[in-house]
């Protein structure tokens, strides 16, 4: 795999790049890898990873994204703060949300939750755009997909499929799947993705023991 640099800047409402920075350096360093190794692991140039990381570069989506699968977690673990309550409400205003320069749009539309590595999301890709290719996330990880408006062409490990408005997809998360949009008018989908792997157990929080009743 060639790493990938920089092509583009992304736009990520209320984006801190400095935030963003350390919370990558924060989840690299929970997993022990170094910058080489996640450069490996993610096909991300360690130039690029380290830019990132300093909050000098704001990564393009699609960089941003294989960074997060390089770590086995999300984009909205990346940008977001986790939630512990039983019930959470994102307005609008609150959802993180990536704009690519190439014309397509990532909306988040569920919240980071402690020891789960699930993502919800609202994609909108315009008229001829190509979205492009997303590495593949750890074996056993889970995508579904629905369009909600215009024809999508999803492409998975080489082989086409055209999903058009009321179609539903499920595929493996651990392929190389790309998307983009053949038609004339935008496109509007949205997508579950579940991520398996070490990702999601480096989340767990340890149960506290019972302490254990002394027998008189």
């Amino acid at each position: 795999m060639h790493a990938v640099h920089d092509r583009g800047m992304a736009t990520v409402s209320q984006l801190n790049l400095h935030r963003l920075g350390e919370r990558i350096r924060s989840e690299r360093a929970r997993r022990r890898y170094s910058l080489e190794a996640l450069e490996t692991r993610s096909g991300v140039s360690r130039s690029m990873l380290s830019a990132v990381e300093r909050g000098a570069k704001a990564p393009t989506v699609l960089v941003l994204d294989r960074i997060a699968t390089g770590l086995d977690t999300s984009i909205a673990r990346l940008l977001g703060d986790e939630r512990v309550a039983r019930v959470v409400v994102l307005r609008r205003g609150e959802q993180d949300v990536a704009r690519d320069p190439t014309g397509w749009e990532r909306r988040i539309l569920s919240p980071v939750l402690p020891g789960v590595e699930f993502e919800f999301m609202r994609t909108a890709i315009g008229a001829g755009v190509d979205a492009g290719a997303f590495s593949p996330h750890a074996p056993g990880s889970r995508e579904y997909l629905a369009v909600e408006r215009g024809a999508l062409r999803l492409t998975i490990d080489g082989t086409s499929y055209t999903i058009r408005s009321g179609d539903s997809v499920y595929y493996a998360g651990d392929c190389v799947h790309a998307f983009a949009n053949p038609g004339r008018v935008a496109c509007v989908y949205y997508l579950a993705m579940e991520v398996s792997g070490p990702g999601g157990r480096a989340h767990q929080e340890p149960r506290p023991r019972r302490a254990r009743r002394r027998m008189s």
